[in-house]
């Protein structure tokens, strides 16, 4: 998996313009309609001829051809595998390459060229994994695991032996009543320890989000045990006792955090919708967001997943401007042309740890499909200058 400071490089890379161009390559792999996997060729073949097109007609050939058809022979020894996507990112004028392994979770297959690394959909991902612990409980033991993009490791577990019965109930199943007492008090010990060791852990900074896969009766038992701050923090519960294998919990675990990030997204867009209505801390439009960009204030970037906009970006200052204008309105030096703006943002993304959340659904198409969640906000009536002119 890539870690932060690798998608910091990425984002700091930037080609020469006239002279270079920045190679992108992500591969989803797909269920294929038959065991000779041809349809996953086909495409792999389809969008390097595509690239291939492209860069000529840009004149910028030199060290590029070599790059795709590397990448061409790794989307080949990568047909058949469902488990695991590819993304490289590649620069053969400057001898550039870094690929990386992902969990197969990408909108799907695509190359992309021009001065800096599409890096939207790395990044969508990057920030939906947060540190993750998993408890798998039952009445005697829980059993602890990291799960981290995607990949899990299981830690050291929490054991408690219960009473021994004997073989009779004594004078009139006094005994029998006085051992299952016992029983469900050391099951509650046992809760509460874990409990204990959740909250112990979080305050060492060892997980930022955790789920648990138990029996609901367990689970109702358990729950009153924690801590009003790490309940908060769970992200949900699957069913499980605690004799499943570590690829069953990584895929349960996973299922329900899929589930709980959906609503996480829901729930942000209609905060962001209502608060830019009520000109609080939020604003939709590309106009506004970049404006607030510009001024610090975003907390959270939105944009539906396929948006793409036009702009320009100042070849000294940097400035990003939606209207298509030749020069930047900051310092007066020349502006050149982008396809997508967004892709242009990602490195302020990702030095100020601002989220991108790509979102599913027409919920932002009424507001232009780009939003912004705002840390503050600025007077309202610079937004109001920005929306007149």
């Amino acid at each position: 998996m890539i870690s932060r400071k690798e998608i910091r490089e990425l984002a700091a890379f930037e080609a020469d313009a006239q002279r270079e161009c920045a190679l992108s390559f992500y591969f989803q792999p797909q269920t294929p309609r038959d065991k000779s996997h041809r349809e996953e060729m086909i495409l792999a073949k389809d969008l390097v001829k595509n690239a291939m097109r492209e860069i000529k007609h840009n004149g910028k050939n030199a060290g590029i051809a070599e790059d795709l058809h590397r990448m061409l022979e790794i989307a080949q020894e990568l047909r058949g595998n469902q488990t695991r996507a590819k993304v490289i990112f590649a620069c053969g004028k400057r001898n550039f390459w870094r690929e990386f392994d992902l969990p197969p979770q990408l909108p799907g297959s695509a190359i992309t060229t021009g001065p800096r690394f599409h890096l939207k959909p790395l990044l969508a991902m990057m920030d939906t994994r947060p540190k993750t612990r998993v408890v798998l409980l039952d009445r005697k033991k829980a059993r602890l695991f990291d799960l981290q993009d995607d990949e899990i490791l299981e830690r050291e577990g929490l054991f408690r032996s219960l009473p021994h019965r004997g073989r009779s109930d004594g004078w009139h199943g006094y005994d029998a009543g006085h051992a299952e007492r016992g029983v469900e008090d050391e099951v509650l010990h046992h809760f509460r320890d874990v409990a204990a060791h959740l909250k112990d852990e979080w305050e060492k900074g060892k997980w930022e989000k955790w789920t648990a896969g138990c029996l609901e009766t367990n689970w109702h038992d358990f729950e009153p045990r924690l801590h009003p701050e790490i309940k908060q923090l769970c992200m949900g519960q699957f069913a499980a006792t605690a004799d499943l294998s570590a690829e069953q919990v990584r895929e349960s675990a996973s299922e329900v955090f899929r589930a709980n990030r959906e609503v996480h997204k829901q729930e942000l867009v209609k905060q962001v919708l209502s608060y830019a209505k009520s000109h609080k801390r939020g604003v939709t439009g590309l106009r506004r967001v970049l404006r607030s960009l510009e001024l610090g204030e975003v907390r959270a970037l939105l944009v539906t997943e396929n948006y793409a906009a036009r702009g320009v970006e100042c070849t000294s200052c940097g400035r990003l401007d939606a209207h298509l204008v030749r020069y930047c309105a900051l310092c007066g030096h020349s502006t050149r042309r982008l396809e997508d703006i967004v892709d242009a943002m990602v490195p302020q993304l990702v030095r100020r740890d601002i989220e991108l959340v790509c979102v599913r659904g027409p919920e932002l198409e009424p507001v232009g499909n780009i939003a912004a969640l705002l840390r503050y906000r600025a007077s309202n009536n610079d937004y109001r200058l920005a929306d007149a002119s």
